[in-house]
């Protein structure tokens, strides 16, 4: 197999926000995975399990998206502000987690954590069981500068300076629990509540610096969602449109079909069900843009100088990751564990946002902690870093480089993938410099086997001044293996002696020897 990676192919920058996490309160992504309080016996960073915030002050996650997913349409954020033992306590229903709720991590815990991660926060508002009043005093609370009363509360729960929260979800999956409703019913209710968001600016003129975010389809449904897009733009266009930035679109990777399945145990087949059906994302987000487009080319030109036209509404992957069905039965709620096949796909979906960055603008992970396709797992005081972590980690490379586009020249059984991006003197110059004092280039491939069983060898051709600085790559003995407590780093990257997988031919063919069920990232000067 070989691959032509030319430089000057260039599809758009990586935005870093593709490499978003989402936190809920669901079985103990929060509570016990991400937040054990100041007075747990487990190691704690001022009630933020230490651990796990160190893994993520590694990962320096850009955009983390709370409170949810389906527990933002019961949450009431003020249940969740002032002296922790004043805070209500409620019972937590969401998705299966039946867990009474004390509130301790709330609004200024999350937005802390933001904080102490360079994370932008994207916070989703209750639409279905709370108030227009209630999102804007939220937001308030959250961004408003001038001394009112809800900034003087702000204060005194320690944080005198506005947080400055741009990212706003108005409703959550409004198709099924976030309130059953049809695009049109959506509407009318999205128009009042974005219409009602404070713009924190003195210029009448001046735009909202906030971001809007309306819910888009259920992307596992093929009918559905090309019915809902085409349906929800046609309504935004009658009229006026209310403040609308992004359009978010929820797709898993289902694997439900077969009981005898699980997290980590399958067969060959199952194997390939599951890397195959991640990749259907890639062609349900490019339809998506195409109806959105189209339904965007539907509005009417202003009657008056001073109106301005609706022209572009970004798509954002709210929720993405691997869903296996023992999962709904799993106690704690949703709690399933990470093989490499989990880890491919999670590459595979990284490469396939990556690959469409001139049309994706954000996309988060579901979810970060405990939960579907985590990157953290807890089990009492123990704290493991699953295969997901590391190709979190081994991709952060990318973020703000350009995108190639990378033509693609299949294996005999297709089952190879190739990512690559740039950096460096043609990429903005964000590469720093090379030993002559020149600045330095880099090129960034992604080698992705996703042979359950077989090695591979992969040529690229690439510039003749090309080498390979270093590579790092992450498989298994055994493609069912597991990290565990008792095992923590049974599966981790590894550096990889390049003399040894690497093979140059002196005019830019580098021959990659790739092990089986692996992804691999090479870094390549130029």
């Amino acid at each position: 197999m070989s691959i032509v990676i030319d430089p000057n192919r260039e599809i758009g920058r990586i935005d870093p926000k593709l490499h978003g996490q989402f936190i809920e309160f669901l079985g103990e992504c929060i509570d016990e995975g991400l937040w054990v309080g100041e007075d747990s016996p487990i190691e704690n960073e001022d009630g933020y399990r230490k651990a796990t915030l160190d893994a993520l002050r590694a990962l320096e996650p850009p955009l983390i998206r709370w409170p949810g997913g389906c527990y933002a349409d019961t949450y009431h954020w003020r249940d969740g502000v002032g002296p922790q033992s004043e805070r209500r306590t409620t019972f937590n229903e969401n998705f299966a987690t039946y867990e009474l709720d004390d509130h301790s991590f709330g609004t200024d815990e999350f937005l802390r954590l933001c904080e102490m991660l360079g994370a932008e926060p994207w916070i989703n508002i209750n639409m279905l069981s709370g108030t227009v009043t209630e999102m804007k005093d939220w937001m308030e609370y959250c961004n408003r500068e001038q001394p009112t009363d809800l900034v003087r509360e702000r204060a005194a729960n320690g944080h005198e300076r506005p947080y400055g929260v741009k990212y706003w979800g108005i409703g959550n999956e409004v198709w099924a629990g976030g309130g059953t409703m049809t695009p049109s019913t959506y509407m009318d209710e999205y128009r009042r509540f974005a219409s009602a968001m404070p713009k924190f600016t003195t210029d009448v003129f001046e735009p909202s610096p906030m971001y809007a975010i309306a819910c888009g389809p259920d992307g596992n449904k093929p009918r559905e969602r090309v019915a809902w897009t085409e349906e929800f733009f046609r309504r935004l266009a009658e009229y006026r449109q209310p403040p609308i930035n992004g359009y978010d679109l929820h797709f898993y990777n289902w694997n439900v079909d077969n009981d005898a399945d699980t997290p980590t145990e399958f067969d060959e087949a199952g194997w390939k069900t599951v890397i195959e059906g991640c990749l259907e994302l890639e062609d349900i987000l490019r339809d998506q843009w195409r109806l959105m487009n189209n339904g965007l080319a539907l509005i009417h030109e202003p009657e008056v100088a001073m109106d301005s036209k609706l022209e572009h509404v970004d798509l954002i992957i709210g929720e993405w990751g691997n869903w296996h069905k023992p999962a709904f039965f799993a106690r704690p709620a949703l709690k399933q564990q990470v093989t490499m096949r989990d880890a491919i796909t999670t590459a595979l979906t990284l490469d396939l946002l990556q690959r469409n960055c001139d049309k994706v603008s954000m996309a988060c992970n579901a979810q970060t902690i405990n939960v579907l396709n985590s990157l953290v797992l807890t089990f009492g005081e123990h704290t493991v870093l699953t295969p997901n972590y590391d190709v979190f980690m081994m991709y952060k490379a990318h973020r703000d480089a350009v995108a190639l586009d990378v033509p693609r020249q299949d294996s005999a059984d297709g089952q190879v993938y190739v990512f690559a991006s740039k950096s460096g003197a043609d990429a903005g110059n964000v590469g720093g410099t090379d030993e002559t004092g020149g600045a330095s280039r880099t090129i960034t491939v992604n080698l992705t086997n996703a042979h359950m069983h077989d090695a591979a060898d992969v040529s690229l051709l690439l510039p003749a001044t090309a080498r390979v600085t270093s590579m790092t790559t992450l498989a298994a003995d055994d493609p069912h293996d597991v990290n565990t407590a008792e095992q923590p780093d049974l599966v981790r990257s590894r550096k990889v002696d390049v003399d040894a997988a690497v093979r140059t031919s002196g005019s830019g063919e580098i021959t990659v020897n790739l092990p089986a069920a692996s992804v691999s990232t090479l870094m390549i000067a130029y």
